[in-house]
């Protein structure tokens, strides 16, 4: 199976491509590391550059092609184009997801409890859990436990298995429902050496060192036994 770029290099940031379809309101190269967003993490942004023209994309359609932003032109069919991503915001948003899931598996390790939910935008983020209470220091000792971890510089590595060897496993399903749609055949799951192990397209550093240091900002209840963390992560 021919997995997209941004599976099988997530440090690809600028790159070669051909326009194979094109339209005013959405572009599709043959190879693309725009990620076109879910899980909670946006979709990227970029350029493409062709002919000395510079087409801007605001973001990626759910059938995977590049939206232009209103008014630049759109390649043609056929066309050789570099494409580029944002590189500051896409690298903020894999520490930010990465963050997100060394949180995860410090809850999910400490207190067994499942996701419900998550989102974040370039350096803050939030996961809600199904945690019914929480001790006193509870966001302290959170916060000082996860850059434990993350200085433990865990290497942080993707694989793709069936959606039979996924499903099955309860240790890469951790949400409080199975969120894998019906059609999807292959998953790809993150492992955050010996804390985290997920079902996950979306994109990530290398290793939590890369990470930096996590700020906790705010713990919620978000109703009967349920709680909201909060994160904030310094620019690199």
């Amino acid at each position: 199976m021919n997995f997209p770029l941004y599976w099988r290099d997530q440090q690809a940031m600028r790159w070669p491509a051909t326009v194979v379809a094109s339209a005013p309101d959405g572009v599709t190269l043959d190879e693309s590391a725009f990620y076109p967003g879910g899980g909670g993490q946006p979709a990227d942004v970029g350029v493409l550059e062709w002919g000395g023209v510079f087409t801007r994309v605001e973001g990626v359609s759910a059938a995977g092609a590049l939206v232009p932003v209103e008014g630049d032109p759109a390649p043609p069919v056929g066309t050789a184009v570099v494409a580029r991503l944002d590189d500051v915001r896409r690298r903020s948003l894999m520490r930010t997801h990465s963050a997100l899931h060394v949180v995860c598996g410090v809850v999910f390790r400490d207190f067994a409890a499942l996701v419900t939910g998550s989102n974040m935008e370039p350096l803050t983020g939030r996961m809600d859990f199904n945690l019914p209470e929480v001790p006193d220091g509870f966001k302290t000792d959170l916060e000082r436990i996860v850059n434990e971890e993350i200085a433990r510089d865990r290497a942080i590595t993707a694989r793709v298995v069936s959606r039979d060897v996924a499903l099955a496993d309860s240790d890469v399903m951790r949400t409080a429902k199975h969120l894998i749609p019906e059609q999807v055949e292959q998953v790809r799951i993150i492992d955050v050496e010996g804390l985290d192990a997920q079902a996950d397209s979306g994109t990530h550093v290398a290793s939590t060192r890369q990470i930096g240091e996590v700020s906790i900002t705010k713990v919620e209840s978000k109703g009967k036994g349920f709680r909201r963390v909060r994160v904030v992560l310094p620019t690199a």
